[in-house]
């Protein structure tokens, strides 16, 4: 009797040891039990838990069992049981464990709610689901229950449901974090970001080193648009988990978006060296060798991403733009016929809005394309902001936003206009959302406007906040779909009037785009149905440039520049992606018929000069008399060498823009064949606001037959010359105050229309 006293109260000191977590102190005693009665059930049951927390699993496992084989009938030690079976990784054994526990005691509270974490361990997601139900009848205040619940029902997508479990358990246990981190995981499934960040910060607050909390608030962050945020968070999770691949991932696409493209290459070649086969790494890494012009390790990523996901849409768009800046025209043959195949079926995927430009000539192609590629940049339309009451007396403010206020075309085209706008009339505002540089350009654009808000770390809705706040009253955006765009902004509506002008030459597809500026050849009446926006035509031309720029009085000689001394220079400084086969094939028709002749094209990358050497072989041109210059860094330099250039060959579908305005300034005659849409009826509408309307080919017979008649008949081509060097001073294109005038008075009869309460119109400007 004495014997069995002491054993008890050792069994008993153990048990108390055991819930205070002094694990080792409890294993003793049970220990000391057994030496004396190796059958004690509950030394035997006890001990296995001590190695369950252990995670010593076998022993726990053999340990238990041994104990069930005195007393089957103890529903704990089955449920216990259950527990181990399921940390081995056999969910299907801790079921039948668990159910045999409930033979015993149908309501054991316990053992429902540990069958119901098996159960999802198997995918039985709804039976789960039953068992979790059956707790809480049992138990309504289990805690655990309701959380186990709730990642069940967050797993099959009813993420309200799966909060309201959340919220029962924090009820029961506020402030645990474990609750706090599935509620706010289950708020970002909802799209409640805010709410969802706050959870995160409590989480963290609580467990600075919860690296998973770190990586997922930066996902939310993202979501907020909140970029440089979001990194650091993710930097966090990687200073504690540095082979967290996620939190890598997510780091390359802040990179991304951040402009910081080397960087998030390496982060996705960090993941791919761990997952080779994930088609959305491949993808963004393609991205950002896209804004690295490095377009040949493009190709790759977008095609390994499409042998891993047929389906992405996106990495098909992307390797169409890369293939064209390659000039590899058989394989943009082939993804033109693709892409027309899904346009007859109704896909408008196939191609970026921006690449549509390039590979088609239907502006009713253009706008389903923009429609459709807007809608993964503003996938839900967002609430307008308030409106705001515009007293008419004040003067007009305008808000040009733009990615490219840097050494950039637009940015060279628009700096003149911000110059001269009216002061008196208007005030002009500078909405930087892309990164900086530390060009002469920048300086000079930031200098002339007004106000200047650099804020390319800011979210859509900070951006959208502070346009309204600052009272404007008509939104340009200088975008449209090209790299850098964001229309999520002007989503918002943070001004009563807002414009697409000078960046992209289509519709941007978007309701919450009023107008569109342009002209009455590159936009004619007869294309409005084809535009979102209501047409203004502009006087002359729609397109602007710096007539301030100088033209170095250094003409450099034709065997520095790799060209000829004698011979016919046939030129064009578009980039790749503006060349054409049907076109290629005229200018080396040329060459084949003017003795002497050569094509001086601009600066490219190595695999499109290869590709075009190639094809002018291929047309039996020697690749040599097709010369590519070096990049230039000083512009006054760049136009001062174009004087050696006899005549610059316009390309189709997409026009030379800025590159035909230099030729034009610099004195070289630019011909041109307009086509079927705006981007390539550009060229037609700068010459006749140079005055040169001789120079617009009406089809590519009449433009080879005139281009090569020109080459043969120096006089005609010097006579053009001349008439150019005449016009330049008082021509339309090159008066950019008649230019800002033309501008002014739009903007000033739109905010007259919105004064009226009338809704948007197309009108036309009258020349002055």
């Amino acid at each position: 009797m004495k014997k069995a006293l002491q054993l008890a109260q050792i069994l008993q000191h153990g048990m108390v040891a055991h819930r205070q977590g002094r694990l080792a102190e409890a294993e003793r005693s049970y220990q000391a039990v057994l030496g004396v009665k190796r059958d004690d059930f509950d030394s035997l049951h006890l001990l296995g838990v001590v190695r369950w927390q252990q995670r010593r699993h076998d022993e726990a496992s053999r340990l238990i069992k041994q104990a069930l084989r005195i007393r089957p009938d103890s529903a704990e030690a089955c449920a216990n049981l259950g527990i181990v079976l399921h940390s081995l990784d056999r969910p299907a054994e801790a079921v039948a464990a668990y159910d045999r526990a409930l033979a015993i005691n149908p309501r054991y509270a316990k053992a429902l709610c540990h069958r119901g974490d098996a159960l999802r361990a198997l995918g039985r997601h709804a039976d789960a689901l039953a068992s979790y139900d059956k707790a809480l009848a049992a138990a309504p205040d289990y805690a655990e229950v309701h959380i186990n619940r709730g990642v069940v029902l967050r797993e099959i997508n009813r993420h309200a449901e799966a909060l309201a479990s959340f919220d029962q358990a924090l009820a029961l246990q506020p402030g645990r974090t474990e609750t706090l981190y599935n509620r706010a995981n289950s708020l970002r499934s909802l799209g409640r970001f805010e709410e969802a960040l706050r959870d995160y910060d409590a989480v963290l607050a609580a467990n600075p080193d919860a690296a998973e909390a770190h990586n997922n608030r930066g996902c939310v962050l993202e979501k907020l648009d909140r970029f440089a945020e979001a990194l650091a968070s993710f930097n966090a999770a990687l200073r504690l988990r540095p082979d967290h691949m996620d939190a890598v991932y997510n780091r390359g696409n802040m990179l991304l978006k951040l402009s910081q493209f080397r960087d998030a290459v390496d982060c996705y070649d960090r993941v791919l060296a761990v997952e080779p086969e994930r088609p959305d790494v491949w993808n963004n890494r393609g991205n950002a060798l896209v804004f690295l012009q490095r377009y040949d390790e493009a190709v790759e990523a977008f095609e390994r991403t499409l042998r891993l996901d047929p389906d992405n849409w996106t990495a098909f768009a992307l390797l169409a733009s890369c293939q064209i800046n390659l000039c590899n025209w058989q394989e943009t043959s082939r993804l033109r016929e693709e892409a027309r195949i899904a346009a007859r079926a109704g896909d408008w995927s196939r191609l970026d809005p921006l690449g549509s430009l390039h590979y088609l000539d239907d502006p009713a192609d253009h706008l389903n394309y923009s429609r459709h590629w807007l809608g993964l940049f503003v996938p839900q339309k967002p609430a307008p902001l308030p409106a705001r009451a515009t007293p008419p007396s004040d003067k007009i403010r305008v808000a040009y936003l733009s990615s490219d206020f840097r050494n950039h075309p637009v940015a060279r085209a628009i700096v003149r206009l911000i110059e001269l706008h009216d002061r008196d009339r208007f005030e002009c505002i500078g909405v930087s959302i892309g990164a900086a540089d530390t060009s002469d350009i920048r300086s000079r654009i930031v200098t002339a406007f007004d106000r200047f808000h650099d804020v390319n770390l800011a979210s859509d809705l900070d951006i959208a906040q502070l346009i309204h706040r600052l009272g404007i009253d008509i939104a340009v955006t200088l975008n449209g779909h090209t790299l850098g765009t964001r229309p999520g902004i002007l989503a918002y509506r943070p001004a009563p009037v807002q414009v697409t002008y000078l960046g992209y030459a289509g519709t941007v597809g978007a309701d919450f785009i009023d107008y569109i500026l342009a002209d009455e050849t590159v936009l004619p009446t007869e294309q409005e149905p084809f535009y979102c926006e209501k047409v203004v035509q502009l006087p002359g031309c729609y397109h602007l440039c710096d007539e301030t720029r100088q033209i170095s009085p250094h003409t450099p000689a034709r065997a520095e520049l790799g060209l000829p001394e004698h011979g016919f220079v046939f030129c064009c400084s578009n980039q790749p992606g503006k060349l054409s086969a049907p076109i290629f094939d005229i200018w080396m028709r040329l060459l084949a018929t003017v003795d002497g002749s050569v094509l001086w094209l601009s600066h490219m990358n190595e695999s499109a000069k290869a590709n075009l050497h190639r094809e002018a072989s291929a047309r039996g041109i020697s690749p040599d008399r097709v010369i590519f210059a070096k990049r230039e860094e000083r512009v006054e330099d760049h136009l001062a060498r174009h004087r050696q250039a006899d005549l610059f060959l316009d390309t189709s579908p997409y026009n030379a823009h800025s590159t035909a305005i230099d030729a034009l300034w610099a004195g070289l005659p630019v011909l041109t064949c307009p086509t079927g849409a705006f981007a390539g009826r550009v060229g037609a509408s700068l010459l006749r606001a140079v005055g040169l309307p001789e120079l617009i080919a009406s089809n590519l017979e009449e433009y080879e037959a005139l281009a090569r008649k020109l080459a043969y008949d120096r006089s005609l081509l010097g006579a053009i010359r001349q008439k150019l060097a005449e016009n330049r001073p008082k021509c339309a294109l090159f008066d950019v105050e008649r230019s800002c005038r033309g501008v002014e008075t739009a903007y000033a009869t739109m905010r007259d229309i919105h004064l009226r309460g009338e809704a948007p119109r197309s009108f036309r400007i009258a020349r002055n």
